[in-house]
C-alpha cells in the first residue's frame, strides 16, 4: 500500500506544484504558452499510446471508439456549462476539470498495473502532462473577477488528493478489475483528453504565444513518446 501511496503523490504533487506556481506567479506569456503546448504534446501521446490502443486491442473500435466519445462528450457538456456560468474565465475551470476526468482513468490504470514493467513509465508520463496542464490552469484562473486565491488552492488541492486516492484504491482492488474495463476507462480519458486539447489547450496556447508553439507541441510529443516506448 506504501508503494501505491508513493505512486500516487508522484503523480499529484508535480500538479499540485504547477497549480501553486500559476496562482501566485504571473509568468511570462510565451513561457506560459510553451508549457501549454508541451503539455498538449505530451497529451497526444498519451492519448494515441497509453490510453485509447489498449482499448482499442483488447475490444475492438466499436467499444473502445465509443468510450472515447462518450469521455470527449462529458468534458464538452461540462465545460459547456462552466463556461455559460464563468464566461472568459473559464478556462482554469475547464483545465482542472480536465486534469480530473482524464487523471481518474490515468490513475487507476497507474494503480492496477503497480508491479508490472510499465508502472514507472506510466508515471512519469502523466507527471509530465500534469504540469503544464497545471501551470495553465491555475494561471488562467487569476482571470477571473473577484479571483479568490485560497479557493482555487484548496480545489486544486482536493484535486491532488483525490487523484492519490485513485491510485491506492485502484491498487487495493486490482485483482479484481479485470484488464478489458481498465482498457475501456483508459479510452474514456482519451476522449476528455482530445476534448481539453480541442477546447481549451492549443487555442490557448496559440493565442499567447503565436506560431511557434508548434515547435513546442512536437517536443511535448516526442518527450511522451520516447517515455511510452
Amino acid at each position: 500500500m506504501s508503494t501505491a501511496l508513493l505512486y500516487g503523490l508522484g503523480t499529484a504533487l508535480p500538479m499540485l506544484l504547477g497549480a501553486f506556481v500559476g496562482l501566485r506567479y504571473d509568468l511570462p506569456r510565451p513561457l506560459l504558452a510553451g508549457l501549454m503546448a508541451f503539455g498538449a504534446g505530451a497529451m497526444v501521446a498519451a492519448v494515441s499510446t497509453e490510453l485509447f490502443q489498449p482499448a482499442f486491442e483488447a475490444e475492438g473500435v466499436v467499444a473502445a471508439g465509443t468510450a472515447l466519445m462518450l469521455g470527449a462528450l462529458v468534458y464538452v457538456v461540462a465545460d459547456h456549462l462552466i463556461e455559460k456560468k464563468l464566461g472568459p474565465a473559464a478556462l482554469g475551470w475547464a483545465l482542472m476539470l480536465g486534469a480530473l476526468l482524464d487523471g481518474i482513468p490515468e490513475n487507476t490504470a497507474l494503480g492496477v498495473s503497480l508491479g508490472v514493467e510499465g508502472g514507472l513509465v506510466l508515471l512519469v508520463a502523466i507527471a509530465v502532462g500534469n504540469v503544464p496542464e497545471a501551470v495553465a490552469g491555475a494561471a488562467s484562473m487569476r482571470k477571473q473577477p473577484n479571483f479568490d486565491r485560497r479557493r482555487a488552492a484548496l480545489l486544486w488541492t482536493v484535486t491532488a488528493v483525490v487523484l492519490v486516492l485513485v491510485v491506492v484504491g485502484a491498487y487495493a482492488a486490482a485483482d479484481t478489475i479485470p484488464p478489458h474495463r481498465i482498457a475501456v476507462i483508459q479510452a474514456f480519458a482519451g476522449g476528455a483528453t482530445i476534448a481539453v486539447l480541442a477546447d481549451s489547450l492549443m487555442p490557448e496556447a496559440y493565442r499567447e504565444g503565436g506560431w511557434w508553439v508548434g515547435l513546442s507541441t512536437a517536443l511535448g510529443f516526442v518527450v511522451a513518446f520516447a517515455l511510452g516506448g
